[in-house]
């Protein structure tokens, strides 16, 4: 066990629920404490914070609602507030651009207003959203951004959401290739087809669906929540120090 100077400290967006929140239970299971954030549910990421708390590591709770870039710079100033008075640091290590939600509508028939949202959410908060913390982010630390197989795979219904995450793609080699001075690393984690609510949870609660995807993929299954936190904090380990500027698909296989 490590002690309270050696421990790491990540921030993962959205960390409440879903993948985030399992993200941050297999960093605190690693020695990382963790900083988990909400949007709408505080009662959740308190829940998420006993579960890491449980594990032996240190949570701080703290309000963010990605969709709105204007609120990054108060959120900042309220990170390094919970940085000093929790840990009598001025700053982080790893930061995990985890927040997202799916929306699954055809080509034809993706309104505006759920382009902008997903944009808002999956390519302009990991941009400003990441510019905003870099005071804060200390130099040799690591950034994750999530993205999806569906950057690779196309699935009918999630042009808008995909083209996102491929914008998130082409972002993780810039970031790498900037932030490289200060040797941070940068690269891109991009989960397959998951057993989650995303989408309405249609690959965990449709079973046709489950099945299909299950077919196409080497391992013949679909992921769980407890592959990507893993695979998030193998990456985030030492062992992934020289890993950078990279794409990293955790998808058992699928459509190879």
């Amino acid at each position: 066990m490590s002690t309270n100077a050696d421990r790491k400290i990540a921030l993962i967006t959205g960390s409440s629920r879903g993948l985030g929140r399992n993200m941050a239970l297999h960093l605190a299971r690693q020695d990382m404490d963790v900083v988990i954030t909400w949007r709408s549910h505080r009662d959740q990421a308190e829940a998420a914070a006993a579960e890491v708390i449980a594990e032996g590591a240190r949570a701080v709770v703290l309000q963010l609602d990605v969709a709105d870039s204007s609120s990054f710079p108060a959120f900042a100033a309220e990170l390094k507030s919970a940085l000093q008075q929790q840990w009598q640091r001025d700053s982080f290590d790893f930061l995990v651009n985890n927040a997202g939600i799916g929306i699954h509508a055809a080509f034809a028939e993706t309104t505006e207003a759920q382009f902008d949202e997903l944009y808002r959410i999956h390519l302009k908060a990991p941009f400003f959203l990441t510019q905003a913390l870099l005071p804060l982010i200390a130099d040799g630390g690591r950034i994750v951004n999530v993205s999806s197989g569906l950057a690779r795979f196309s699935m009918a219904g999630f042009s808008a959401y995909a083209a996102m995450k491929g914008g998130v793609e082409v972002l993780t080699r810039y970031m790498a290739r900037e932030l490289g001075a200060r040797r941070i690393v940068v690269n891109t984690l991009a989960p397959g087809a998951i057993e989650t609510d995303f989408a309405g949870g249609l690959v965990r609660d449709t079973p046709q669906v489950n099945n299909a995807l299950a077919e196409l993929t080497a391992l013949g299954r679909v992921g769980v929540p407890d592959d990507i936190g893993a695979a998030t904090a193998a990456l985030l380990s030492e062992g992934g120090r020289w890993i950078n500027g990279q794409r990293i698909e955790v998808a058992g296989g699928i459509h190879l």
